[in-house]
C-alpha cells in the first residue's frame, strides 16, 4: 500500500525508490535470514533514512511490502481447465515453488507471525494461499458449497507452506524435494477425501 507522499508529484521516480528500497530489505532477509529494519533497508539502497521513513513509517509496513506474495492474486495459469485436481496441483506445485525460492523471507516472515501480539496485517496472517487454493477449487462449488470449499482451501493451506516446510525439514529431516512432493501428496489426498466423503463441517 502506497503513502500520500508516493502519490504526488515525480511519482515514477518515487516508485523506483520505493522498488530499491524493497528489494534491498529482500536481499537482507535472503543473506541474513533477519527482518531488517527501515534504516538498514535505507542504508543498503543507499536511500537517505529520512526519505525511506516517507515510504515506510515502520519495519512492519517495510516487511509486508516486501513479502513475496504482496501482489499475487491467482496461481493459476491461463489456459488452465475446469479439472478440480489439475488446477489444484497447478496451484500446489506454483505455492511451494514460490515458498521454496523465497524461503528465508517466508521463514522471517513466519517468525513474526508467532504469537498472539503479532499484527493482523502481516502475509501469513491473512490468507492469501486459502483464496489461491478456493480459486483453484472453484469448478467444485456446486458439489462442496461455499464453506466445503473454504474449508477445503484451509484443510489444504494447513498441508501446504513454510510451516510445513519448516516442519518436514528441520523436524523430521527431509530433504527439500522430498518435502515438497510429501506437502503435493497431502493437497492431493485431502481433495480426493473430500470428493469421496466431503469436507470437513464446522461442526
Amino acid at each position: 500500500m502506497s503513502t500520500p507522499y508516493e502519490r504526488s508529484g515525480r511519482t515514477r521516480q518515487k516508485l523506483r525508490t520505493r522498488n530499491e528500497l524493497i528489494a534491498a530489505a529482500r536481499a537482507l532477509v535472503t543473506r541474513g535470514g533477519s527482518a531488517p529494519t527501515v534504516e538498514q533497508a535505507a542504508a543498503a539502497a543507499s536511500i537517505s533514512r529520512t526519505t525511506a521513513y516517507r515510504y515506510f513509517p515502520n519495519q512492519q509496513a517495510l516487511l509486508v511490502a516486501a513479502h513475496p506474495e504482496t501482489d499475487t492474486r491467482s496461481l493459476l495459469p491461463p489456459d488452465i481447465g475446469d479439472d478440480p485436481e489439475e488446477r489444484l496441483l497447478a496451484a500446489v506445485n506454483a505455492f511451494t515453488q514460490l515458498v521454496i525460492e523465497t524461503e528465508q523471507q517466508q521463514r522471517t516472515m513466519l517468525r513474526l507471525s508467532l504469537g498472539p501480539d503479532a499484527p493482523d496485517d502481516l502475509p501469513l496472517r491473512k490468507g492469501r494461499a486459502v483464496a489461491w487454493f478456493e480459486d483453484a477449487l472453484d469448478p467444485l462449488r456446486p458439489k462442496l458449497t461455499e464453506q466445503g470449499i473454504h474449508r477445503l482451501a484451509m484443510a489444504i493451506r494447513s498441508a501446504v507452506g513454510i510451516e510445513s516446510l519448516v516442519w518436514l525439514t528441520d523436524v523430521a529431516g527431509l530433504p527439500h524435494d522430498q518435502a515438497t512432493e510429501l506437502m503435493k501428496w497431502s493437497a492431493r489426498a485431502l481433495l480426493h477425501h473430500a470428493l469421496s466423503s466431503g469436507p470437513p463441517n464446522s461442526d
